[in-house]
């Protein structure tokens, strides 16, 4: 068939196409191009025509309509037809899914109707239509504009209620109306949830906090008698790094920009930052959700029988898991369990911890033939005669085994196990990562010599201290190296040497509100 021909049955098909048909084709040409002019008017002529329109035609409208508010020349033509069309859906009874409100909440939003994008979402559930984090933003970020604080913080309750958690974007907004407002434990609050949440925060994050500490009700508030010993205390049992009872201290505060050492001292006011654990309670609900999951998956009466020998032998500090290193870098003809490697990790930890062994975890299977070779025996004795190795049952899964050890006793787990099998079924990917940033040590062997990859000194984390000072880690551009990342270092005089101004060691000055 020639080009001519085929152009022909292609127009002669596109006659017979039906009139709902034809209208399909054309709004999505017209959304496409992100042509909302061209959409009304087909809008306009499918209504006179009797077009059956059903709701992904008014979702394309909709989203037209919600994506043009910001063009200025579009934008009282897309407020109008927004709501008109979404009317008009409702009196046909075709019921909006999320795509629908969510279009419409931007709609009532950008014209600076809070209260109608909020109610929109609220009444999802007549609808059996679940919210996302993308429909209640723009309730949320209206009232932030407006200066609405507390409706802003129902919006933020609703949000609790259905299990939405909030990023970094709302935080933000959240932080930012709570301090122009002077809403003083807000911005404390928001603060701790942009620490647990988000950790490094952006730049536009770090102005707006900035704002706050040298605003005159930042100065304010505070509290100068408090028991230093129940702050260190609780500092503590929170895992390091935050307090969360208030504002410490009076007075203006000093900001400066600076930099972290590798060991983790600010390089401003020379605080040594912590190096952040999950707190006693998550600790316990943590190793709590690993014995359930495994008394699950492994053989109930074997899981006890090693919770009871764990509380009775509890005075380990490292765990080491076994197999993980005895087959390091064995993935080679020759290649097999190395012993070897396994007893270079061991005796590390024992001279690096005076003379402690570590508990090594080993399966039983794994046990039985290195016992049967005369060149490891002797090792494996020695460790088994130390009370140094556990092994894990037949059928047993060791890996329950080792990760339940370090979360209950709190120790360091030498393994290169990145543990993504056991993330998503554990209390959630950024309480696991927390843990295993405290917990885990890697390791490597370079040309046969043992390297521990200990963990990092500090967290780069938003951290609270004792003498109530803030370290806000930011995210820049020129973050290639963690030397080179930018914080801030918020303190009050109280905490330092001076109170005059002064420059940072990397030559930034220290601004005082």
């Amino acid at each position: 068939m020639d080009s001519t021909n085929y152009s022909n049955v292609k127009k002669r098909k596109k006659t017979h196409q039906s009139p709902e048909a034809m209208f399909q084709f054309e709004l999505n040409s017209f959304s496409k191009n992100k042509d909302l002019s061209g959409a009304i008017v087909l809008y306009e002529s499918a209504i006179s025509r009797k077009i059956r329109i059903n709701l992904h035609h008014f979702n394309s409208l909709l989203y037209l309509c919600s994506n043009s508010v910001t063009d200025a020349s579009l934008k009282d033509l897309s407020l109008d037809y927004g709501i008109r069309v979404f009317d008009h859906m409702l009196a046909l009874g075709i019921n909006p899914n999320e795509a629908s409100i969510t279009a419409v909440a931007r709609i009532a939003a950008a014209k600076g109707d809070g209260d109608y994008s909020f109610e929109l979402v609220k009444s999802m559930g007549k609808y059996n239509v679940a919210p996302r984090l993308r429909t209640f933003d723009p309730a949320l970020f209206c009232f932030c504009d407006h200066l609405e604080a507390d409706k802003a913080y129902e919006v933020e309750k609703e949000m609790g209620a259905v299990g939405i958690s909030l990023e970094e974007q709302e935080l933000a907004a959240l932080l930012k109306v709570s301090a122009k407002k002077g809403r003083a434990e807000r911005v404390y609050g928001y603060l701790h949830k942009l620490r647990s949440s988000v950790r490094c925060v952006s730049e536009s994050t770090a102005r707006i906090i900035e704002d706050w500490f040298q605003s005159t009700e930042a100065s304010e508030v505070g509290e100068l008698n408090f028991d230093a010993r129940q702050v260190k205390d609780k500092i503590g049992r929170n895992g390091g790094g935050w307090l969360g009872q208030g504002w410490i201290g009076k007075g203006n505060w000093a900001l400066c920009k600076t930099n972290v050492d590798e060991n983790g001292r600010c390089c401003c006011c020379h605080e040594q930052l912590a190096c952040v654990d999950i707190d006693d309670d998550e600790t316990e609900k943590f190793a709590q959700s690993v014995a359930a999951l495994a008394m699950e998956r492994e053989v109930k009466a074997n899981f006890s029988e090693f919770q009871g020998w764990l509380e009775e032998h509890a005075d380990f500090e490292h765990i080491v898991d076994g197999a993980n290193v005895g087959l390091f870098q064995q993935n080679f003809a020759e290649g097999g369990f190395s012993i070897s490697q396994l007893d270079d990790v061991v005796k590390k930890l024992y001279d690096r911890n005076k003379n402690k062994w570590p508990l090594v975890i080993l399966h039983n299977k794994r046990m039985r033939a290195l016992i049967e070779n005369q060149s490891s025996r002797k090792l494996v004795e020695e460790w088994r005669d130390n009370g140094a190795l556990y092994t894990t049952p037949n059928g047993s899964n060791d890996d329950w085994y080792w990760l339940y050890a370090a979360v209950k006793l709190r120790c360091l787990l030498v393994t290169n196990d990145e543990m993504r099998d056991h993330i998503f079924e554990l209390i959630g990917s950024s309480f696991f990562s927390q843990w295993k940033e405290r917990h885990q040590v890697h390791y490597t062997f370079v040309k046969g010599n043992l390297k521990l990859l200990m963990p990092p000194h500090y967290s780069r984390v938003i951290q609270e201290s004792e003498k109530g000072s803030w370290h806000v880690p930011v995210v820049t551009s020129n973050n290639n190296e963690e030397s080179s990342r930018l914080w801030l270092c918020i303190t009050r005089p109280g905490a330092n040497a001076s109170n005059d101004m002064k420059t940072c060691e990397n030559g930034n000055l220290c601004h005082h509100s």
